[in-house]
């Protein structure tokens, strides 16, 4: 990776910067202010929105990687609340990375 900040570490930082903002600003700080509950039914209910776009649409290339980012987000929100820096699930990647699924599978 770049040594300039990508869009991933934008955010993250940005997400974590909202856990000491106000409810009434920031969308994420009421994310964070409702707790784990919120957060975890924000992720199924942007799941089921990706699901949908790509069983339904499949050629839909603009709904599903607009379902996909709000995923992403609300995925990066958990972590962020959860004190995991998003790095290092990049890092998990990269060790699965030329690793067989069946083969990462079976070491579970």
């Amino acid at each position: 990776m770049s040594t300039e900040e990508n869009i991933i570490e934008r955010l993250s930082n940005l997400l974590l910067e909202r856990r000491a903002s106000s409810e009434d600003s920031s969308y994420t700080a009421q994310l964070y202010k409702k707790g784990i509950a919120e957060i975890l039914s924000k992720i199924e209910e942007e799941s089921k929105e990706l699901i949908e776009a790509g069983e339904l649409r499949p050629t839909a290339k603009k709904e599903i990687t607009h379902e996909a980012a709000d995923l992403w987000y609300h995925t990066m929100v958990l972590l962020a609340f959860n004190g995991i820096d998003p790095m290092d699930i990049l890092k998990e990647l990269e060790r699965r990375e030329g690793v067989s699924g069946l083969e990462e599978k079976s070491k579970r």
